[in-house]
């Protein structure tokens, strides 16, 4: 009963969304008017599948993935059906969460591989089958439409994951694509431009001939799939108008990149990461880009009444290596490219985790300086931890507090990876590689941990913060005063404007702050932290709270 009440208090006080008797008005027209989504600022929770939440029991054994695994490495039973509850539970509103981000859903290979690790089956979805068909341990594509349309109804936008570099292993139970469509060696060198690209990631991957131009027939794989599942004859019809519509040649690349955009005009999903970006060339994103953004527009055209707002689609990139202090270009030794000029909005920032341990302003005030300079229109991806980087901020989880701040208060686009905001360990015995980093979503320790709880209310207060006010992500930021350290976010766009006043690392109790411009004498203002008032006097404000941080808001 305490909990629920707690939730309660939580979700009434620190959410810019409405509950009244019950019902979500969420996405009411008011709020839509007086708060823009910004992706430059969005609140992303990144999730595996798989991991998160088994909603829907019986797909668990759905296909015969039954080989003995090593630690970590078989379907666990999270699916589509587990989202949508926590959708429905308001998990990811009481985080202040605006856009989630799952691990691809598309159908895997059935087989699994030894890489010396135990067998290993493709629960991370990075190994695919078919791009056309939903993977039936992770649900159907009517589950996939329910859970759009509920995010959609609560403010929150869908980005799936696409992969177009390469298809899954072969296995007894997954033939290779034809030669006309994958490269099966040599192995990438990684050490020039062209030694990233033309090759295979690993051994077994086969890699897509995205540089290819030339005419292709579709492999002999998918036509035997579809003629056996009674679906070639209107498969083979999209397709045709695809390229009748484009103009586009009948290349790997645009086969991938028509399959991958039907998830936008049949669903209506918001974004795109993108996999393994610069294992291609540049300009297979220029026009992957293009693909998304006209099947978006078409979307919006058709349905004008799911239209959530004028912003384009998304792409965020995932450049491994690159950082918030590389700018624009990304730098291969032999050759710099500029990512964002080729279809991306943002690129995932691996400076991040690193960049965490230096202190708040000087965390704050450069990645102000690069966003709002050279970046200027774009953004990056920050992270704490994710599913494939052994050396995340904070393994030992020992310091979650602060990684939960840093994170939600830097500028940019914060990515929340599923049980950051819980204290989910990294450090699993028995596992090898990235396994210990993709453990099922540590549910219990909410209900029975008290420290997890802790955890949990600091994300939360911080993330709602943060998603009613965009001038966190995307705003300017000033330093007001460096002990008691204070600083201000600012944002005009269009007719909305946003300004707060944030206060880090005080004294419990009562402390005084100085406000700086962002608030005039006379002001009420709302401390959302602790959910106490006063009133600016002398362009200082006092409070008295237990908490050594200030979330300040005009009234």
């Amino acid at each position: 009963m305490k909990k629920t009440v707690l939730f309660l208090v939580i979700t009434l006080l620190f959410t810019v969304n409405c509950k009244e008797k019950g019902k979500d008005t969420t996405n009411s027209e008011s709020e839509k008017a007086s708060l823009p989504f910004v992706w430059e600022a969005a609140n992303v929770y990144f999730l595996l599948t798989d991991r998160f939440n088994n909603g829907d029991t019986s797909n668990d054994t759905i296909l015969e993935r039954n080989q003995p695994t090593g630690k970590l490495r078989g379907f666990e039973g999270g699916d589509i059906r587990g989202i949508i509850q926590k959708i429905d539970e308001n998990y990811f509103t009481d985080l202040g969460i605006n856009v989630i981000w799952m691990t691809p859903i598309v159908e895997q290979i059935h087989g699994c591989v030894d890489e010396g690790t135990g067998n290993t089956y493709a629960f991370h979805g990075y190994w695919t089958k078919d791009w056309t068909a939903l993977d039936p341990n992770f649900g159907t594509k009517e589950d996939l439409a329910e859970l759009v349309t509920k995010a959609h109804s609560k403010g929150i936008r869908i980005v799936l994951d696409a992969v177009i570099n390469h298809t899954g292993p072969v296995t007894e139970k997954d033939p290779v694509y034809s030669n006309d469509w994958v490269r099966t060696s040599p192995k990438c060198t990684y050490d020039s431009y062209k030694n990233y690209i033309n090759c295979t990631l690993v051994e077994n991957l086969p890699d897509i001939k995205t540089e290819s131009k030339e005419n292709v027939a579709l492999p002999q794989v998918l036509v035997d799939k579809w003629k056996k599942e009674g679906r070639y004859e209107a498969e083979m019809a999209s397709l045709e108008t695809f390229f009748k519509e484009t103009g586009y040649p009948k290349a790997p690349k645009y086969y991938i990149m028509k399959w991958l955009s039907d998830y936008i005009i049949n669903f209506g999903i918001d974004g795109y990461r993108v996999d393994t970006v610069k294992h291609t060339y540049e300009d297979v994103w220029s026009d992957f880009s293009k693909v998304c953004q006209t099947k978006f527009e078409l979307y919006k055209k058709q349905n004008p009444t799911k239209i959530l707002d004028n912003n384009p689609f998304f792409l965020v990139g995932e450049v491994y290596g690159y950082g918030v202090s590389n700018k624009k270009l990304y730098d291969f030794g032999d050759k710099k490219v500029d990512y964002f000029a080729n279809g991306f909005n943002s690129l995932i920032n691996f400076n991040f985790k690193g960049d965490a341990n230096k202190t708040y302003e000087e965390i704050f005030s450069n990645y102000n300086t690069i966003l709002q300079t050279d970046l200027k229109g774009y953004s990056v991806m920050n992270y704490i931890s994710s599913h494939d980087d052994g050396y995340p901020f904070d393994k030992k989880r020992e310091r979650c507090i602060e990684a939960g701040t840093k994170l939600l208060l830097t500028p940019g686009i914060s990515q929340i990876y599923y049980g950051d905001e819980t204290g989910r360990v990294l450090e699993i015995e028995g596992t090898i590689g990235d396994a210990s980093l993709r453990s099922f979503m540590n549910w219990d320790d909410i209900k029975k941990n008290s420290k997890t709880k802790k955890i949990l209310l600091h994300f939360q207060k911080l993330g709602q913060f943060r998603k009613k006010h965009p001038a966190i992500g995307a705003g300017k930021h000033n330093q007001i005063t460096a002990s008691p350290y204070v600083f201000s976010r600012t944002l005009s766009k269009n007719n909305f404007k946003d300004n707060i006043v944030i206060g880090l690392d005080l004294n419990t109790g009562k402390k005084e702050i100085v406000v700086g411009t962002s608030f005039k004498d006379g002001d009420t203002v709302l401390d959302t932290y602790s959910n106490t008032k006063s009133v600016i006097k002398n362009g200082k404000v006092s409070f008295d709270t237990p908490f050594t941080i200030l979330l300040i808001e005009k009234e």
